[in-house]
Protein backbone atom coordinates (compact mmCIF):
# COMPACT_ATOMS: atom_id res chain seq x y z
CA UNK A 1 0.00 0.00 0.00
CA UNK A 2 3.31 2.05 0.87
CA UNK A 3 4.64 1.72 -2.36
CA UNK A 4 1.67 2.15 -4.44
CA UNK A 5 0.88 5.62 -1.99
CA UNK A 6 4.50 6.74 -2.99
CA UNK A 7 4.72 6.11 -7.12
CA UNK A 8 1.20 8.32 -6.86
CA UNK A 9 2.96 11.26 -5.55
CA UNK A 10 5.75 10.77 -7.63
CA UNK A 11 6.51 13.29 -10.60
CA UNK A 12 8.71 13.77 -13.33
CA UNK A 13 11.80 15.93 -12.51
CA UNK A 14 12.60 19.04 -14.98
CA UNK A 15 14.06 17.91 -17.92
CA UNK A 16 16.69 20.92 -17.46
CA UNK A 17 18.27 21.76 -14.32
CA UNK A 18 16.41 24.38 -12.08
CA UNK A 19 18.93 27.31 -12.03
CA UNK A 20 22.38 28.06 -12.92
CA UNK A 21 25.00 30.20 -11.28
CA UNK A 22 25.46 32.26 -14.88
CA UNK A 23 21.61 32.96 -14.81
CA UNK A 24 21.95 35.54 -12.11
CA UNK A 25 24.89 37.29 -14.33
CA UNK A 26 22.89 36.84 -17.16
CA UNK A 27 20.27 38.63 -15.58
CA UNK A 28 21.80 41.11 -14.18
CA UNK A 29 23.44 42.50 -17.29
CA UNK A 30 20.15 42.38 -19.27
CA UNK A 31 18.52 44.20 -16.63
CA UNK A 32 20.87 47.42 -16.31
CA UNK A 33 20.91 47.33 -20.49
CA UNK A 34 16.78 47.51 -20.15
CA UNK A 35 17.22 50.07 -17.76
CA UNK A 36 19.57 52.45 -19.36
CA UNK A 37 17.22 52.15 -22.88
CA UNK A 38 14.44 53.20 -20.85
CA UNK A 39 15.80 55.78 -19.43
CA UNK A 40 17.34 57.10 -22.75
CA UNK A 41 13.78 56.51 -24.04
CA UNK A 42 11.72 59.34 -21.51
CA UNK A 43 15.03 61.49 -22.36
CA UNK A 44 13.94 61.17 -26.12
CA UNK A 45 9.96 61.89 -24.95
CA UNK A 46 10.74 64.85 -22.76
CA UNK A 47 13.14 66.65 -24.89
CA UNK A 48 10.45 66.14 -28.01
CA UNK A 49 7.70 68.06 -25.67
CA UNK A 50 10.27 70.37 -24.60
CA UNK A 51 10.88 71.12 -27.83
CA UNK A 52 7.01 71.39 -29.16
CA UNK A 53 6.78 73.64 -26.05
CA UNK A 54 8.94 76.20 -26.94
CA UNK A 55 7.61 76.37 -30.48
CA UNK A 56 4.15 76.79 -29.44
CA UNK A 57 4.96 79.69 -27.44
CA UNK A 58 7.34 81.36 -29.41
CA UNK A 59 4.77 80.77 -32.42
CA UNK A 60 1.91 82.09 -30.31
CA UNK A 61 4.02 85.88 -29.73
CA UNK A 62 5.72 88.37 -31.63
CA UNK A 63 7.97 91.52 -30.62
CA UNK A 64 7.13 94.72 -32.12
CA UNK A 65 10.32 97.46 -31.85
CA UNK A 66 9.01 101.00 -32.39
CA UNK A 67 11.11 104.22 -33.21
CA UNK A 68 9.20 107.44 -32.67
CA UNK A 69 9.07 109.83 -35.60
CA UNK A 70 9.77 113.47 -35.51
CA UNK A 71 7.12 115.39 -33.56
CA UNK A 72 5.99 112.38 -30.79
CA UNK A 73 7.73 110.84 -27.97
CA UNK A 74 8.82 106.83 -27.74
CA UNK A 75 5.88 106.45 -25.61
CA UNK A 76 3.12 108.01 -27.75
CA UNK A 77 4.39 105.82 -30.54
CA UNK A 78 4.56 102.76 -28.76
CA UNK A 79 0.92 103.02 -27.89
CA UNK A 80 -0.01 104.51 -31.35
CA UNK A 81 1.22 101.17 -32.47
CA UNK A 82 -0.31 98.92 -30.01
CA UNK A 83 -3.53 99.86 -30.95
CA UNK A 84 -2.93 99.57 -34.76
CA UNK A 85 -1.75 96.18 -33.94
CA UNK A 86 -4.54 94.79 -31.56
CA UNK A 87 -6.83 95.65 -34.24
CA UNK A 88 -5.38 92.77 -36.90
CA UNK A 89 -6.68 89.77 -37.48
CA UNK A 90 -4.85 87.00 -35.79
CA UNK A 91 -3.61 89.32 -33.09
CA UNK A 92 -5.40 88.59 -29.42
CA UNK A 93 -3.58 90.98 -27.52
CA UNK A 94 -1.22 93.85 -28.16
CA UNK A 95 0.84 95.41 -25.29
CA UNK A 96 3.42 98.72 -25.11
CA UNK A 97 5.66 98.06 -22.53
CA UNK A 98 6.87 101.14 -20.43
CA UNK A 99 10.81 102.52 -20.61
CA UNK A 100 11.82 100.75 -17.32
CA UNK A 101 11.43 97.63 -19.23
CA UNK A 102 13.13 98.41 -22.54
CA UNK A 103 15.85 99.92 -20.61
CA UNK A 104 15.86 96.48 -18.72
CA UNK A 105 16.58 95.00 -21.95
CA UNK A 106 19.00 97.26 -23.46
CA UNK A 107 21.10 97.42 -20.26
CA UNK A 108 22.65 93.56 -20.89
CA UNK A 109 24.27 95.37 -24.03
CA UNK A 110 25.56 98.82 -24.03
CA UNK A 111 25.53 99.30 -20.27
CA UNK A 112 23.42 100.76 -17.59
CA UNK A 113 25.38 104.10 -17.64
CA UNK A 114 24.67 104.63 -21.43
CA UNK A 115 20.86 104.71 -20.88
CA UNK A 116 20.98 108.53 -20.32
CA UNK A 117 16.75 110.71 -20.18
CA UNK A 118 17.70 112.19 -23.37
CA UNK A 119 19.03 108.90 -25.41
CA UNK A 120 15.65 108.24 -27.80
CA UNK A 121 15.16 105.07 -26.49
CA UNK A 122 13.11 102.00 -28.88
CA UNK A 123 9.86 100.91 -27.48
CA UNK A 124 8.44 97.22 -26.99
CA UNK A 125 5.16 96.47 -28.03
CA UNK A 126 4.82 92.84 -27.53
CA UNK A 127 1.88 90.49 -28.98
CA UNK A 128 -0.15 87.87 -28.30
CA UNK A 129 -0.96 85.58 -30.99
CA UNK A 130 -4.01 83.82 -32.15
CA UNK A 131 -2.69 80.23 -31.87
CA UNK A 132 -4.85 78.63 -34.20
CA UNK A 133 -4.65 81.56 -37.14
CA UNK A 134 -1.69 83.35 -36.00
CA UNK A 135 -1.15 86.96 -37.66
CA UNK A 136 1.84 87.01 -40.59
CA UNK A 137 4.53 89.18 -39.86
CA UNK A 138 4.08 90.51 -43.45
CA UNK A 139 0.53 91.66 -42.18
CA UNK A 140 1.74 92.97 -39.02
CA UNK A 141 4.37 95.07 -40.97
CA UNK A 142 1.97 96.67 -43.54
CA UNK A 143 -0.90 97.94 -40.55
CA UNK A 144 2.20 99.31 -39.26
CA UNK A 145 3.52 101.26 -42.72
CA UNK A 146 -0.24 101.91 -43.37
CA UNK A 147 -0.44 103.59 -39.75
CA UNK A 148 2.58 105.71 -40.87
CA UNK A 149 5.12 103.84 -37.50
CA UNK A 150 8.52 103.46 -38.06
CA UNK A 151 9.14 99.84 -36.48
CA UNK A 152 10.15 96.69 -37.19
CA UNK A 153 8.45 93.06 -36.66
CA UNK A 154 10.35 90.34 -34.84
CA UNK A 155 7.90 86.95 -35.34
CA UNK A 156 10.69 84.85 -34.25
CA UNK A 157 10.98 82.66 -37.16
CA UNK A 158 14.99 82.51 -36.68
CA UNK A 159 14.49 81.43 -32.83
CA UNK A 160 11.70 78.84 -34.06
CA UNK A 161 14.04 77.41 -36.66
CA UNK A 162 17.04 77.25 -34.41
CA UNK A 163 14.51 75.36 -31.71
CA UNK A 164 13.77 73.25 -34.35
CA UNK A 165 16.87 72.65 -35.30
CA UNK A 166 18.52 72.05 -31.80
CA UNK A 167 15.25 69.61 -31.21
CA UNK A 168 16.05 67.69 -34.06
CA UNK A 169 19.25 67.00 -33.19
CA UNK A 170 18.52 66.19 -29.40
CA UNK A 171 15.82 63.74 -30.78
CA UNK A 172 17.96 62.00 -33.29
CA UNK A 173 20.66 62.04 -30.71
CA UNK A 174 18.48 60.42 -28.26
CA UNK A 175 17.20 57.46 -30.51
CA UNK A 176 20.43 56.90 -31.79
CA UNK A 177 22.08 56.09 -28.27
CA UNK A 178 18.49 53.95 -27.77
CA UNK A 179 19.22 52.49 -30.69
CA UNK A 180 22.73 51.73 -29.80
CA UNK A 181 21.96 50.33 -26.00
CA UNK A 182 19.28 48.38 -27.22
CA UNK A 183 21.48 46.30 -29.88
CA UNK A 184 23.87 45.94 -27.28
CA UNK A 185 21.05 44.46 -24.82
CA UNK A 186 20.16 41.51 -27.60
CA UNK A 187 24.10 41.13 -28.47
CA UNK A 188 24.42 40.61 -25.05
CA UNK A 189 21.23 38.52 -24.55
CA UNK A 190 22.25 36.37 -27.74
CA UNK A 191 26.00 35.79 -26.59
CA UNK A 192 24.88 34.49 -23.04
CA UNK A 193 22.35 32.63 -24.27
CA UNK A 194 24.49 30.45 -26.64
CA UNK A 195 27.37 30.93 -24.03
CA UNK A 196 24.85 29.09 -21.70
CA UNK A 197 23.02 26.71 -24.25
CA UNK A 198 27.29 25.67 -24.90
CA UNK A 199 27.85 24.80 -21.43
CA UNK A 200 24.29 22.85 -21.31
CA UNK A 201 25.86 21.02 -24.74
CA UNK A 202 26.08 17.64 -22.23
CA UNK A 203 22.04 18.35 -21.49
CA UNK A 204 21.41 18.60 -25.36
CA UNK A 205 23.17 15.76 -26.39
CA UNK A 206 21.22 13.77 -23.88
CA UNK A 207 18.10 15.00 -25.01
CA UNK A 208 19.03 14.23 -28.30
CA UNK A 209 20.35 10.82 -28.34
CA UNK A 210 17.20 9.98 -25.73
CA UNK A 211 15.20 10.58 -29.08
CA UNK A 212 13.65 14.11 -28.22
CA UNK A 213 13.22 15.78 -31.72
CA UNK A 214 15.14 19.11 -32.35
CA UNK A 215 12.13 21.21 -32.18
CA UNK A 216 11.44 19.54 -28.59
CA UNK A 217 14.75 20.88 -27.53
CA UNK A 218 14.67 24.13 -28.89
CA UNK A 219 11.55 24.79 -27.26
CA UNK A 220 12.60 24.15 -23.73
CA UNK A 221 15.67 26.03 -24.02
CA UNK A 222 13.66 28.78 -25.94
CA UNK A 223 10.95 29.03 -22.75
CA UNK A 224 14.11 28.74 -20.67
CA UNK A 225 15.54 31.93 -21.61
CA UNK A 226 12.73 33.77 -22.93
CA UNK A 227 12.08 33.76 -18.94
CA UNK A 228 15.12 34.66 -18.02
CA UNK A 229 14.86 37.74 -20.56
CA UNK A 230 11.33 39.08 -19.49
CA UNK A 231 12.81 38.98 -15.79
CA UNK A 232 15.79 40.76 -16.47
CA UNK A 233 13.57 43.29 -19.09
CA UNK A 234 10.64 43.55 -15.82
CA UNK A 235 13.95 44.66 -13.13
CA UNK A 236 15.05 47.36 -15.67
CA UNK A 237 12.13 48.50 -17.16
CA UNK A 238 10.43 48.84 -13.31
CA UNK A 239 13.67 50.30 -12.09
CA UNK A 240 13.59 53.23 -14.94
CA UNK A 241 10.04 53.95 -13.95
CA UNK A 242 10.29 54.51 -10.51
CA UNK A 243 13.53 56.40 -11.40
CA UNK A 244 11.24 58.48 -13.80
CA UNK A 245 8.48 58.66 -11.39
CA UNK A 246 10.87 59.83 -8.67
CA UNK A 247 11.89 62.56 -11.00
CA UNK A 248 8.74 63.61 -11.77
CA UNK A 249 7.15 63.93 -8.63
CA UNK A 250 10.33 65.64 -7.26
CA UNK A 251 10.42 68.33 -10.07
CA UNK A 252 7.21 69.40 -9.40
CA UNK A 253 4.84 70.56 -12.27
CA UNK A 254 7.17 70.74 -14.54
CA UNK A 255 8.88 67.15 -14.17
CA UNK A 256 12.53 67.20 -14.39
CA UNK A 257 13.27 70.55 -14.97
CA UNK A 258 11.00 73.37 -16.90
CA UNK A 259 13.89 72.44 -19.73
CA UNK A 260 12.85 69.05 -19.45
CA UNK A 261 9.21 68.19 -18.85
CA UNK A 262 8.61 64.36 -18.51
CA UNK A 263 5.03 63.24 -18.36
CA UNK A 264 3.82 60.41 -16.83
CA UNK A 265 3.06 59.00 -19.89
CA UNK A 266 6.20 58.98 -20.70
CA UNK A 267 6.95 56.17 -18.01
CA UNK A 268 4.59 53.43 -20.09
CA UNK A 269 7.32 53.86 -22.28
CA UNK A 270 9.32 51.06 -20.09
CA UNK A 271 6.77 48.66 -20.59
CA UNK A 272 7.77 47.06 -23.59
CA UNK A 273 11.16 46.43 -22.28
CA UNK A 274 9.89 42.71 -20.48
CA UNK A 275 8.33 41.36 -23.72
CA UNK A 276 11.25 42.52 -26.18
CA UNK A 277 13.47 41.04 -23.79
CA UNK A 278 11.74 37.85 -23.47
CA UNK A 279 11.39 37.47 -27.26
CA UNK A 280 14.90 38.25 -28.11
CA UNK A 281 16.05 35.70 -25.35
CA UNK A 282 13.89 33.12 -26.76
CA UNK A 283 14.87 33.79 -29.94
CA UNK A 284 18.05 33.24 -29.88
CA UNK A 285 18.07 30.06 -27.43
CA UNK A 286 15.59 28.10 -29.95
CA UNK A 287 18.49 29.14 -32.98
CA UNK A 288 21.43 28.54 -30.78
CA UNK A 289 19.83 24.72 -29.80
CA UNK A 290 18.71 24.13 -33.18
CA UNK A 291 22.41 24.88 -34.17
CA UNK A 292 23.83 22.85 -31.50
CA UNK A 293 21.30 19.48 -32.08
CA UNK A 294 21.96 20.01 -35.97
CA UNK A 295 25.41 19.54 -35.58
CA UNK A 296 24.76 16.48 -33.83
CA UNK A 297 25.12 12.97 -35.67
Amino acid sequence: MSALFQVSRWKPGPLLPPSDARDGALVFVVAVLCFLACLTAFAALASNRAAQGWTAQLTGSATVVVRARAGETPDSAAARAAETLSGVKGVVEAQALPREKAEALLAPWIGREALVDDLPTPRLVTLDLDPKVPASAQALDAALKTAGIDATVDDHRRWIADIERAANLARWAAIGVFALIAAATAAVIAFATRAGLAARREVIEVLHFSGAEQRFIAGLFQARFAAMGALAGLLGGAGAAIIGALARSVGGGAGIAPVLPLAWSDLLAAAPAPVLAALIAGLSARLAASRIVGEMP
